[in-house]
Order: C-alpha cells, then structure tokens, then sequence
C-alpha cells in the first residue's frame, strides 16, 4: 500500500468518528448557561427511566447526554471517557465499538468498510457507507435505550410522588399533598429555590470550589470541564436575573442513605457570553429569556440538599 492510499484511509476513518461523534454531543452556542443546554447529571437508580410529566414541564425530560452511571447500577458509575460511554449503550456500545473498529481497520488496509462494494474510491460511496453507518447506530442506540427504560419501569422500588401541586403561587414551588415516600417540605422547596440561584452564580462567578459545595462530584466535572472549554474559546458566560418563575415536584424517593428530589422549574435569566479580552458581547442577549428545566437534588442523610443533575424538557 502505498503512501496516497495510507492517507486517504485515514481522512476516511475520520470522516465516520466525526459523523458518529458529532450528533451525540453537540449543544446549541445559544444555551451558553450552566449545563450548556444539554442533560447532565445522575438520578441513582432513576438515571435511565425520565421523571414524570408535571404542569411546569408536561414534556417528557430528556435522556442525559453526559453521566456516570452505568445502565443498570443503582448510583454513580465509574468517569470513563470511552467513545460509547454513554447512556443506555451496555452491550451495544461493545458491538458497535468492535463494528467500527474492523470498519475501520479495513479502510486503512485498503479492503473498504464493507471490503467489496467497489472499496472507497468514490466519495458518494463515502458517504452512502457514512449515511449507513450512523443510521444504524441511532437506530441500535434508540432501541436499546428503550430496552433500559422499559427494564428500569418494571423494576419495582418506591411509588413516585408524580405531579400532585394542590397549591402555587404565581412565582415559586407548588406544594404536594398526599402520601408519598419522602416526604419534601417547604424548607426543601426554598433550599431548591436558592440552589437554583446559588449555582447560577457560581457559574457566572466561574467559582468552581464554590460549584464543587452545590453539586456532586459529577455536576462539578462537568462544569469545571464546560469553563475550561470557555477559556479555550476565550470567552466567559455571564448569568444575571435568574428568578424562579414557577415549579412542580415531579418525584422524590429514598435509596438507602440518599433522599431524591426531582423537580421541574420554569425560570427566567439573562443569559450572554462575552469575549474576555474586549468584554464584547459574542453570544446571547441582555433581554430575559425563560427556560424549563427538571433539576434532581440529593441529600446524605443528615445533610444538606446539592444538585445531581439537569435535564432539559422536549
């Protein structure tokens, strides 16, 4: 094999990782706000299984992009930054894994993907093989993502609260009724309230020992991880006016030592990135744009609620 050939292997097998890698991760520059707009975080044994529907966001919250636990464990997995570490990819992500690395092989040793249909002198063959490959990939990883949920549905394990406001009030949480498994409080409303604000400064403040006292270990890598990536790009975001508009309990529930709170929040911020050198505004707006989340808090036993993770709403 000569040299030209070597090098156009190459460009080829990155061609696919790009095409493959791309849809998973990216976010909108717009959502330049904690979490990046993107579903991060853990909900213990409710990682892969979404929090119920509530009047503040009545659209199903989104799988999490980026999280620790492994599909069917019941807390944090271990941080890995395998390509297909990511939820619900299990025993799809080996054979997907081993699928693209043979494909792969076989590009750099001149034998094509596919190793016949006329190899790879085409680019519309590039692309049609591409188009196949990602194609497959999302369709595996939907089905086996639905597969988890479905498994995590029949599990078993404490009743959710569901949404059950019997009261709001125009700006804040509603406050449930009835019985349920944990009992949250008004206190507990007040202290999401405040984290909600809290963390957003933080953010704002690029204060990352103080994001690393408001959230777990987990949130606060990938926050630390999310203002390096600013810094890279020379750029800070900036979040001011963040006000709680409206708020529902979607669920809580007990593990162990470890309380759960799932909660749903309508709020409103002002959300703009500016260049650090000149102070210029690159990104965002100073007009208050509102956002729906579904926030989940932890709290040890005996100790103090932090964030878990963030999910953003269809």
């Amino acid at each position: 094999m000569n040299f030209r050939q070597r090098a156009f292997g190459l460009v080829q097998a990155l061609a696919v990782v790009l095409s493959l890698a791309v849809p998973l991760v990216v976010a909108s520059s717009a959502d330049a706000r904690i979490g990046g707009g993107i579903s991060s975080g853990s909900r213990g044994s409710r990682t892969f299984s979404a929090p119920p529907s509530t009047s503040t966001a009545p659209s199903a919250a989104r799988p999490f992009n980026r999280t620790y636990t492994n599909p069917g464990s019941s807390g944090f997995g271990t941080p890995g930054g395998g390509f297909f570490n990511r939820p619900g990819s299990g025993l799809f992500g080996g054979l997907a894994a081993g699928f693209l690395g043979a494909g792969l092989l076989g590009m750099l040793f001149g034998g094509g993907l596919f190793g016949g249909i006329g190899g790879f002198s085409s680019i519309i063959g590039l692309l049609l093989q591409i188009a196949l490959i990602v194609f497959l990939v999302r369709l595996a990883m939907s089905w086996w993502q639905r597969r988890q949920e479905m498994g995590t549905a029949y599990a078993g394990g404490p009743a959710p609260l569901g949404a059950q406001a019997s009261f709001r009030s125009p700006a804040g949480f509603g406050l449930g009724s009835g019985s349920a498994p944990l009992q949250i409080l008004p206190a507990d409303y007040e202290a999401f309230e405040r984290l909600l604000g809290e963390t957003q400064a933080a953010w704002s403040n690029e204060d990352v020992g103080r994001l690393r006292t408001l959230a777990t270990p987990e949130m606060a890598s990938y926050f630390s991880r999310d203002l390096e990536q600013n810094r890279a790009r020379n750029v800070v975001n900036k979040v001011s006016g963040t006000r709680l508009l409206q708020g529902d309990l979607a669920e809580a529930w007990r593990e162990g030592d470890t309380d759960y709170a799932s909660v749903a929040m309508r709020y409103s911020l002002i959300d703009t990135t500016l260049d650090r050198t000149t102070g210029r505004m690159v990104e965002g707006s100073q007009q208050p744009e509102e956002v729906t989340e579904v926030w989940t808090f932890l709290r040890p036993r005996g100790g103090n609620w932090i964030l878990s993770a963030i999910q953003q709403t269809s």
